[in-house]
């Protein structure tokens, strides 16, 4: 495709003389080619309208074009943000140098002017030029407007060995990308070596040119509609976990299909949006895996807090179906540890922070296990700034007047924190629920690092259902509730977790 005719021709509309294509995804079924549009300006479904019919032209006979459309406008700190999250995955050596304070951002309503601090001596053990045209070339492709940026020499103060640096006041570098560095690497499919990669816990956004290392937890050999192998890794790098697609190449696919779990590999790839959700597809796989006894920095963070201040535990009531807990030899895993089983219900599916998108938690549901037994909740709605589309009032059973009075989501996550502290996590499709738990967290400066375990995923491995949904599980094991309401999704889960544990005697590994 021409792209830069097309953004040629896209920009002479008014509403989209800034805009910026991201992605063009195409739906073979359907023959749909998505063309994915982020604007800053204010646009109108006209507009729109008139995108569609340009996009139409750039496609061949017998595709259909579909529009995408969202703002973005983004401030001076989300570009620093940005800027200091690229020069973490493209440089972690310049990264390590800088701070939050050493790059300054002058946003003109048209983009952003960048200037990066760094000593003489710093940059002479760097290549600053490098830093600053890669720095730029990636926000002028993933953002709207013009971005220009320039190196500064400076002096920096070290700091005294004996002060005392608050972790607060410095949490900002902490939520940047982590890496590490490959070791033992083995060509399996070409391409560079990697020197770093990214650890799993932080790969929660878009990226086009990302690496990550892991043990495979499990690989299954699949085929496309004409009949080609592909191949779906679950792979873990101790920090989180990650599916990984690959679509093998003719000259690979014997080494890829020689790979099984317990092995560590390298993939090379881009984090994609589909459907909502980060999608993970690899375009090289080798052989390589953590540094031996590497042990990956934690993220400096607010400490527990002292006290309850907004939502405050109660002792869980329901005690309906207490003989699924009259135990005969619970598993030791299940009493030795505490568990906070959680739900959220939220205004939509967009669980990434992507172009400004992210759905809002609207409420949230949980309960503690403590000695194999369900103790005690956490239960409580979240204020919501937006009107609640009917779909969710349809699905949820809440309304815009449930939630007048609720407190701020930045007034719930301090007490979920607390009643989370010392627990490891669990949930149906855990890894949907948690990111947007680790996204209004780290905005509050609260990061939560605990091990997650997911009941669809134990279902799939302990049962054999039509499915495993929530509610299928729940009627294999006769449970009933009130499903799509944050609290009793959680207490089902927990009750579904624990009959799991049981049949399956430990905690999963990884």
């Amino acid at each position: 495709m021409r792209t830069a005719e097309y953004l040629e021709e896209i920009r002479e509309n008014p509403e989209f003389t800034r805009a910026v294509l991201t992605k063009i995804k195409v739906e073979k079924r359907s023959g749909t080619v998505f063309f994915c549009v982020v604007t800053d300006l204010v646009y109108s479904a006209g507009g729109v309208d008139r995108l569609r019919a340009i996009s139409q032209k750039y496609l061949p006979q017998g595709l259909r074009a579909e529009v995408k459309v969202s703002k973005f406008v983004p401030d001076a700190e989300e570009v620093r943000r940005k800027i200091l999250s690229l020069i973490a995955a493209q440089s972690p050596a310049a990264a390590a140098f800088l701070r939050p304070e050493d790059v300054e951002v002058v946003s003109d309503g048209y983009g952003a002017r960048f200037c990066l601090d760094f000593s003489a001596e710093e940059k002479q053990l760097l290549r600053t030029d490098e830093i600053v045209d890669g720095v730029t070339k990636e926000l002028n492709r993933s953002l709207c407007g013009s971005y220009t940026g320039t190196v500064r020499i400076v002096e920096k103060d070290l700091p005294a060995e004996t002060a005392e640096e608050p972790a607060v006041e410095r949490a900002e570098e902490a939520f940047l990308p982590r890496v590490f560095p490959i070791a033992g690497f083995e060509k399996l499919d070409g391409g560079e070596q990697p020197e770093y990669a990214t650890c799993m816990v932080d790969c929660n956004g878009e990226e086009e040119n990302l690496v990550v290392c892991g043990k495979i937890l499990y690989v299954q050999e699949k085929q496309t509609g004409k009949g080609k192998p592909f191949f779906v890794f679950q792979l873990s790098d101790g920090t989180a976990r990650m599916r990984v697609t690959y679509f093998s190449k003719q000259a690979t696919v014997e080494k890829i299909r020689a790979l099984q779990a317990g092995d560590s590999i390298v993939c090379s790839g881009a984090n994609e949006l589909f459907n909502g959700n980060l999608s993970f597809n690899a375009k090289r796989i080798n052989k390589g895996s953590m540094p031996e006894n590497y042990v990956v920095k934690e993220r400096p963070m607010k400490k527990v807090p002292a006290a309850y201040h907004t939502v405050f535990p109660q002792p869980c009531g329901d005690y309906r179906q207490t003989n699924l807990f009259v135990q005969d030899s619970l598993p030791a895993d299940l009493t030795a540890n505490q568990f906070v089983v959680f739900d959220l219900e939220t205004t939509g599916l967009n669980n990434t922070a992507v172009g400004g998108l992210m759905d809002s938690i609207i409420e949230v549901g949980a309960v503690k296990i403590k000695g194999g037994s369900i103790v005690e909740k956490f239960s409580t709605f979240v204020a919501c700034e937006k009107k609640l589309s009917p779909e969710i009032v349809r699905l949820t059973g809440i309304d815009d007047e449930m939630l007048v009075g609720a407190p701020a989501i930045a007034d719930v996550i301090p007490d979920f924190y607390k009643f989370c502290d010392g627990c490891l996590l669990v949930g149906h499709n855990v890894t949907f629920d948690y990111r947007f738990i680790e996204y209004y967290a780290e905005k509050e400066r609260y990061s939560f690092t605990q091990k997650r375990y997911d009941t669809m995923e134990l279902g799939r491995e302990l049962l054999r259902l039509p499915n495993y949904k929530l509610n299928t599980l729940a009627d294999y094991f006769k449970i009933t509730f009130n499903h799509h309401r944050a609290f009793d999704d959680a207490l089902t889960t927990a009750k579904i977790f624990i009959e799991l544990i049981k049949q399956r005697k430990k905690l999963p590994s990884y």
